[in-house]
């Protein structure tokens, strides 16, 4: 999950104790003050500028060692009082630059007339072109905060994504050409760097990992999970598959990664599904069937989200209930399981993976948060989310609802969508489903699709 260091600058012409007609100060410290608590009470870390900026020179003196500044990736530019947008404008074009965020926040409140410094400040950077969010509210309104803070930690997550890498072992899974990527266009608008390898070193490493980490592994699922490992040959490969995914990870040093799974490795080795929910389980973006807008997505919501994401596939839409049940291939990070805990499976499909292996079998926990993924039309990415519950069945209905689909032992997630799942299945752009965990995702994604320029389609 990504941190957002925020730069917070003050910004007015009537400052340095100048009071109005009344007596009044115009810049009203106080209030500054707590502005400033409530942003990092929403878990926003702010480097504070004391001087309040009224000329050219200050302006260039405060906002560009900001631009400079790699630490931060977010500017809050907070009305004091009025201002003369040309003192400002020129320093904030040269802050812009760098493709950080930039937010107004005008607080309301007739006495010192910021309202006025907010909209003319606001008018400015739109007449040229200069992307920013503009907030009026108060510190002592959380929607107003969260709309500061929300809009910081998707510039967050926008610069955490500059000079990564994403490892690709194998080619397109499943004949998938709705998940492709052009690592060209990835590395324009996200800076990201697509490695692609095959699979030979990863099988490789696999078949040298020594027996006694296996047998650790062994140890550690025997003790966190309901049921103990079979101490066979193909549970065995499907352990030693993810710990070489790790120890390549902290070898080569990327970021994220796609997996063929099958055809190929799925076929001739083992099945991905416990690697790949061991991996997210630690946290790391990654997606089956070298699915890159999945991976995308995975990227997108783990950095926005306290718990990683679920992908499976968007199984079945119930639209009389609003009901989306989400049912992946044995793939799921274990700590999204509900209070009866987390069982293995095996595979269960030899069509999508012939040489077998562990799975994961479990029903996700209940919480707020948003199906969301990006997906390309006529190349171009688009972001599509919506609202969402995530909900337990009936105790007595859950066995017959997870045999609905005929594979009742792969993880399930009972959905339902905030808003009309029928159009969201229309809107989708894939086959997988992504959920992600968390109440504000929905708002932060929709930030993060605007910091980019990308179009967002959201229910």
């Amino acid at each position: 999950m990504v941190h957002s260091k925020t730069a917070f600058v003050v910004y007015g012409v009537h400052k340095d104790g100048l009071k109005d007609p009344d007596g009044n100060l115009f810049i009203d410290y106080d209030l500054i003050a707590k502005s400033k608590e409530a942003l990092k009470a929403q878990d926003i870390e702010l480097v504070e500028e004391e001087l309040i900026v009224a000329t050219k020179q200050e302006a260039k003196d405060i906002l560009l060692p900001l631009a400079k500044d790699d630490s931060i990736d977010t500017l809050v530019l907070f009305s004091g009082t009025w201002v003369w947008a040309a003192h400002m404008i020129a320093a904030i074009r040269e802050f812009a630059k760098t493709g950080k965020g930039i937010v107004i926040w005008t607080h309301d409140g007739s006495q010192g007339w910021r309202p006025v410094g907010g909209l003319v400040l606001d008018a400015a950077l739109n007449e040229i072109g200069i992307n920013h969010k503009f907030v009026y509210g108060g510190a002592d309104d959380i929607a107003t905060v969260k709309r500061i803070s929300n809009y910081c930690k998707a510039s967050a997550l926008k610069k955490s994504m500059e000079m990564t890498t994403l490892r690709a072992f194998g080619g397109r899974g499943m004949g998938q050409t709705c998940g492709v990527a052009d690592p060209s266009q990835w590395m324009r608008m996200f800076g990201i760097d697509i490695d692609t390898r095959d699979t030979y070193e990863l099988v490789e490493l696999a078949k040298s990992i020594p027996q006694s980490e296996v047998d650790a592994m062994c140890d550690w699922i025997d003790a966190n999970f309901n049921d103990k490992v079979e101490r066979v040959e193909g549970n065995f490969r499907s352990i030693r598959l993810y710990l070489a995914l790790k120890a390549l990870k902290e070898r080569d040093g990327y970021d994220y990664y796609t997996i063929q799974s099958f055809p190929g490795m799925g076929d001739y080795y083992a099945a991905t599904c416990f690697a790949q929910s061991m991996m997210l389980n630690d946290g790391v973006p990654t997606a089956t069937l070298s699915d890159f807008n999945t991976c995308l997505s995975s990227i997108m919501i783990m950095g926005l989200s306290k718990d990683p994401i679920y992908y499976g596939d968007l199984q079945h839409t119930d639209k009389k209930r609003n009901e989306i049940k989400i049912i992946g291939d044995g793939a799921v990070p274990p700590c999204l399981a509900n209070e009866a805990g987390v069982k293995l499976a095996g595979h269960g499909i030899p069509t999508e993976g012939e040489a077998g292996g562990m799975s994961i079998d479990l029903v996700c926990k209940s919480g707020e948060g948003v199906l969301a993924r990006v997906s390309r039309v006529k190349g171009e990415f688009q972001i599509v989310v919506a609202k969402c519950e995530v909900v337990q069945p009936d105790p007595a209905e859950l066995e017959k609802r997870r045999h609905e689909c005929g594979i009742p032992f792969w993880p399930h997630a009972f959905v339902q969508v905030k808003g009309d799942s029928g159009a969201l299945m229309e809107n989708w752009g894939n086959e997988y489903g992504c959920l992600g965990y968390g109440e504000d995702l929905y708002d932060q994604i929709i930030d993060f699709g605007k910091l980019m320029g990308i179009k967002v389609v959201a229910f």
